[in-house]
């Protein structure tokens, strides 16, 4: 490959970079809110919460982008491609965190709430300082295992004309009639971004261990 294809390629993986990332980002923040919503049990909350959990669970990415994007104008919705693309990945995204930040909440020992509130400790100072950074740590492996799940799954916004890496490998394709080095070489750059991330996951927990000691 000549050197336009591969600027287009770094171009097209800069969109998938901070598309994706800006839906981990809103995902993993609603994905903890609604897990602190459903462990208060309202029963009607709770229940549209498991609705929407499921639902976001059980749709493709793809089914879920072309809905945003073709349906919402029906109702005088118009969202930018690059937008519908966030919010699609983000409704996505935020559902599987939920259950994550769910279960690291049912895990939690109950000894350490109790000793907070022995010692007079407000309810949001103890999440903040003790509960929160511990859920983080040992939620994080299944927290970057999603955001990686979620990047591999960012080629579904191509179908609504996002240019990201997997739109900018088919058009370098369909110019140059040599599908195989535009693929590999798009392949390699999804690799490097997941690795990218992975390396920050430990990074990020060897320094959880270091402030723990």
């Amino acid at each position: 490959m000549d050197a336009i294809s591969w600027q287009l390629l770094f171009e097209g993986a800069w969109a998938t970079l901070w598309i994706s990332g800006i839906a981990i980002l809103f995902g993993v923040s609603i994905g903890l809110v609604i897990a602190f919503i459903r462990m208060m049990k309202i029963p009607v909350v709770d229940t549209i919460l498991v609705l929407y959990i499921s639902l976001a669970r059980a749709t493709p990415l793809v089914t879920l982008v072309l809905f945003l994007f073709l349906s919402l104008p029906a109702v005088g919705i118009n969202l930018d491609k690059s937008i519908a693309a966030i919010v699609a990945l983000t409704l996505n995204t935020s559902a599987f965190n939920a259950e994550i930040w769910r279960n690291a909440f049912t895990h939690f020992p109950k000894e350490q709430k109790e000793a907070a509130e022995a010692v007079g400790m407000q309810r949001w100072t103890y999440f903040r300082y003790i509960m929160l950074p511990q859920m983080w740590i040992e939620s994080l492996p299944a927290l970057v295992n999603e955001m990686s799940f979620l990047i591999k799954g960012s080629p579904a916004i191509a179908v609504i004309g996002v240019v990201d890496l997997t739109r900018v490998t088919n058009r370098i394709s369909a110019v140059t009639y040599e599908p195989l080095s535009p693929i590999l070489a798009a392949g390699l750059l999804y690799i490097v971004i997941i690795g990218v991330l992975l390396k920050l996951q430990n990074l990020a927990e060897r320094k959880a261990k270091r402030l723990a000691r």
